[in-house]
């Protein structure tokens, strides 16, 4: 096998022979990300279940202080529900099977689904 080396010299003779494109630019791309479809946890009322045990449940498994709480215990009374946050579709969920489970243990029929949140909440 054979190497065969070239000597380009740099006397200003040659300079004119090289031409470089100064039109191209190399842009960096990013991949387009999209946010993911977000989910409403949704507690509905029932005849059943007090009124505090739904604020207390409000104030630990979606961190909302006692005022928030208490105003979407009342939206649930009155309306027969209310949604409690909006979350990716895991965390939504998660919360929701949290909620039932503990309404379970606590001998009350509370019950916490998740619905789609629209584009412009």
């Amino acid at each position: 096998m054979d190497i065969k080396l070239s000597i380009i010299s740099s006397n200003k003779d040659d300079e004119h022979e090289w031409h470089h494109d100064t039109a191209t630019v190399v842009e960096e791309t990013r991949p387009e990300l999209k946010k993911p479809p977000m989910y409403k946890v949704v507690i509905f009322n029932d005849d059943y279940t007090p009124m505090e045990f739904v604020v207390e449940l409000l104030e630990f498994f979606f961190s909302l202080n006692r005022d928030a709480a208490t105003r979407v215990m009342l939206k649930v009374h009155t309306e027969g529900k209310a949604v409690c946050g909006i979350y990716v579709h895991d965390i939504a969920e998660t919360k929701a099977t949290q909620v039932n489970q503990y309404a379970r243990d606590n001998e009350h029929p509370l019950l916490c689904e998740i619905e789609p949140a629209e584009d412009d909440e």
